[in-house]
């Protein structure tokens, strides 16, 4: 058997994104021992990509903004299949974590009076992005990083980890290897946080960096939790479309937000097109069709633009456009924001001007942006417990972009920011408490060497095929297959040519040895991408209508009847077994609110 190197820790965050490094500050200062493995390197997580803001009802710009109003846009922006106890605790405690931010040292945009400044976003009824300029995910980390590290966790940089490890039906530890050096480690703790974030690389266009390809949500599913919404993943309306060496690049929506507008290649501003808006008119976000044109073209403060409805409206609006023969010279769409003059440009969005200049050449102080919609993040996730997010696995929580329930079938900008503070928070405090009232469970030997022979066979594989080949295609056939608009057709070949590539994945073969090979990296990498994305396939098909993210051609409806239903995905030997769980009911109090502030 393979030799390993064992560390204990009272508690194990995997993730050093904004909602571990919140769960471990909880951790250290329960008293306990905390260990933070990372698969990249301390401060460079995928929270960076959140630059607009963070959202929380703080009504600092002379709205009349509160929990219930968040409570309610957040619920509206999910296609109400959100968990509204999650959504409600979200709602209320997101200003004390963003102003506990600030006491830990972010250094917010200002107010004249010295209020943190807050910015209008699309979904959101008044402004209520809490930012710095258009690098708030940068400013989160780093002010959490500073926190975390004066209580001295155990940090443990470039190191995958590949399998939990259980004790019957409870985690007591996981198992992986340092990239690095490619020995193998396994971590002992009386309980765990996955904090891992989401799986956007298995798209050929996307935001996420190299790291996000679902090695959470995998590990859990193998280890028998239950994921939940995993059909719904979010496409960012304005990601980089030239040059192509940097497509999918995010372009904020702070862009949108600081009065950014869309335009076709006649230079309408199409998002006025009813067309694109016919939800609107029905009443999801005004009552009546003469207030939804007036939400639309409010001349007074121009804060809701039709460029900041919520993002699967903005998605759609653009993807038939381009459909239409009107897209851009590249097959997207312009974003122009050269009306706000150079001097506000570079000061409330000084990363945009300086990513679109030093990547392509284009200053965007005088020429349009081409963007088009790009995969950014997964409703979808591990389901957890709303109060404390634990998940159906005993002594395992998670928190963040890998959870659900909070977000429905569609996230609303910023809301990202203050999920990982609100719930990295509770699953660090309830993880501390599960752990003071427990022991290391057991670790199965029998466990390690299966994991590690997994993981050793593509050295001795006799099969020729090549994990980057293999990735490549998974992204091309989820790319046209399971991308904004769906079928059946298009999912279902996408889900055979998924299957096709699982099969083929077991004849992977590598070069070379464990020190710094990226081929073995990705040789594990693409086994959890294929079982996600099967998920993803399975979980779309079964839902047959359009909610959200979910927009299928073949049901361009909204279905009473699935509006009442979360998907539930659970491993059943080698197959995918889909469960319709009711949505949970909202409680009394909460469903009087919309009536209430209405």
């Amino acid at each position: 058997m393979e030799k390993y190197t064992t560390y204990d820790q009272d508690v194990l965050v995997v993730g050093a994104g904004g909602s571990g490094l919140r769960a471990a500050i909880s951790i250290c200062q329960a008293g306990l021992s905390c260990g933070i493995v990372t698969k990249s390197l301390l401060g460079k997580a995928h929270t960076v990509m959140a630059e607009g803001g963070a959202a929380a009802a703080l009504g600092n710009m002379g709205e009349p903004d509160n929990w219930k109003v968040h409570f309610k846009d957040t619920m509206k922006g999910g296609r109400f299949i959100n968990n509204p106890r999650i959504v409600e605790i979200f709602s209320k405690e997101a200003p004390d974590r963003v102003r506990e931010l600030e006491e830990y040292g972010a250094v917010f945009d200002r107010t004249p009076e010295g209020l943190i400044s807050q910015r209008p976003f699309g979904g959101h009824t008044y402004r209520r992005l809490n930012h710095v300029g258009d690098r708030t995910g940068l400013e989160l980390i780093r002010t959490l990083q500073d926190k975390v590290v004066s209580y001295k966790p155990i940090v443990y940089m470039e190191h995958t980890l590949t399998r939990l490890l259980m004790d019957g039906d409870r985690a007591v530890g996981a198992f992986g290897y340092n990239r690095q050096t490619g020995e193998f480690v396994a971590f002992r703790a009386k309980a765990i946080v996955f904090a891992t974030g989401g799986w956007g690389r298995m798209y050929k266009f996307t935001s996420n960096s190299w790291e996000s390809t679902g090695d959470g949500a995998g590990m859990a599913y193998e280890a028998g939790a239950e994921l939940m919404d995993m059909e719904m993943v979010q496409f960012h309306p304005t990601g980089m479309l030239w040059p192509p060496g940097v497509r999918g690049i995010l372009v904020t929506e702070a862009v949108r937000g600081d009065g950014g507008i869309l335009k076709n290649n006649k230079g309408e501003r199409f998002m006025f097109n009813p067309e694109y808006m016919p939800e609107l008119y029905k009443g999801q976000y005004a009552d009546t069709e003469e207030e939804g044109y007036r939400w639309l073209t409010d001349k007074v403060n121009n804060r809701r633009p039709p460029e900041l409805l919520p993002r699967d409206v903005v998605s759609r609006a653009i993807y038939k456009e381009v459909l239409a023969g009107r897209g851009s010279e590249h097959g997207g769409i312009y974003l122009d924001v050269s009306q706000m003059g150079a001097e506000y440009i570079k000061r409330r969005l000084p990363s945009m001007w300086e990513q679109f200049y030093s990547l392509g050449g284009i200053d965007i102080t005088k020429q349009p942006m081409e963007i088009y919609p790009t995969i950014h993040y997964t409703m979808g996730g591990i389901w957890t417990e709303s109060e404390t997010c634990s998940t159906s696995i005993k002594g395992l929580f998670a928190a963040g972009e890998s959870a659900a329930g909070l977000h429905g079938a569609n996230r609303l900008g910023g809301n990202s920011l203050t999920d990982i503070l609100v719930f990295g928070k509770r699953a660090g405090d309830h993880a501390a408490e599960f752990a003071k009232n427990a022991d290391f469970g057991k670790i199965d030997s029998s466990q390690i060497e299966e994991e590690a022979n997994t993981l050793l066979a593509p050295f001795t594989n006799p099969g020729k095929e090549n994990p980057f080949k293999l990735t490549q295609e998974l992204q091309e056939a989820m790319q046209e297959g399971a991308m904004i608009a769906r079928t059946e057709e298009s999912l279902t070949k996408a889900l055979n040519k998924v299957m096709e590539l699982q099969e083929r994945a077991k004849s992977i073969h590598v070069e070379g040895d464990r020190v710094y090979n990226p081929g073995w990296h990705t040789a594990r990498d693409i086994r959890f991408m294929l079982k996600t994305s099967e998920i993803i396939c399975r979980c779309a098909l079964e839902r047959k209508e359009s909610r959200g993210a979910q927009w299928r051609l073949d049901y361009t409806d909204a279905s009473e009847e699935w509006g009442k239903i979360n998907l539930i995905a659970q491993r059943d030997g080698d197959a995918v077994k889909l469960i319709h769980r009711p949505v949970p009911a909202m409680a009394p109090e909460l469903a009087a609110m919309f009536e209430e502030i209405k």
